[in-house]
């Protein structure tokens, strides 16, 4: 299964899936990296790794539609299968929607529907609440409201700052995203 990992920043989750035997040894391909952000630094894991990385940045754009019509221009010669999302920072409208309809995946800090959008795992620290978690889900053309694959509860508890927080969350991500890739490799296979 071929796919392009997206991501924005420091490439956690790109570290899970790129560096799970399990899903290298069950055939998944990553193509290459699609990042927003020159100087992130998952940019220099996806290159120690030989993986191609695509560097588009929004503002060399006039509007959000061209800049993803240069994606979709990048990948089409690439036949991709899958789109996996991984920290990336972009909401994704239909120009590349419509090229690969129920194939792009996200993940999000917070188990949807709460806590959509920005500083999900802040917010619910916030909050009060006594857990969060993480969602895998398919997208759509909302804001984290695409049909869920996964989630998985992450308690919040007394002693945890919002640090602490996010790192159990982001461990939580690096458990369960590749898990919801090998088995959508079991299916694709």
């Amino acid at each position: 299964m071929r796919v392009a990992i997206f991501a924005s920043g420091n490439g956690t989750n790109f570290e899970a899936l790129a560096d799970d035997k399990r899903l290298l040894e069950s055939g998944l391909e990553i193509v290459v990296l699609v990042c927003d952000k020159p100087k992130a630094k998952v940019i220099k894991k996806a290159q120690d790794r030989n993986i191609p990385v695509f560097v588009n940045k929004l503002s060399d754009y006039e509007n959000r539609s061209q800049y993803e019509q240069a994606i979709v221009e990048k990948l089409a010669p690439l036949k991709i299968d899958y789109i996996l999302l991984a920290g990336y920072m972009r909401v994704v409208t239909p120009t590349l929607l419509s090229q690969y309809p129920g194939k792009i995946i996200n993940i999000h800090p917070s188990c949807l529907p709460k806590y959509s959008g920005l500083e999900a795992i802040e917010r619910a620290f916030e909050a009060g609440e006594n857990q969060t978690g993480v969602t895998i889900h398919y997208i759509d053309e909302g804001v984290d409201t695409g049909p869920v694959i996964r989630q998985a509860v992450v308690p919040i508890l007394d002693t945890d700052t919002v640090d602490t927080l996010e790192a159990r969350v982001h461990e939580k991500e690096h458990e369960i995203y590749p898990e919801v890739v090998l088995d959508l490799l079991k299916k694709f296979n």
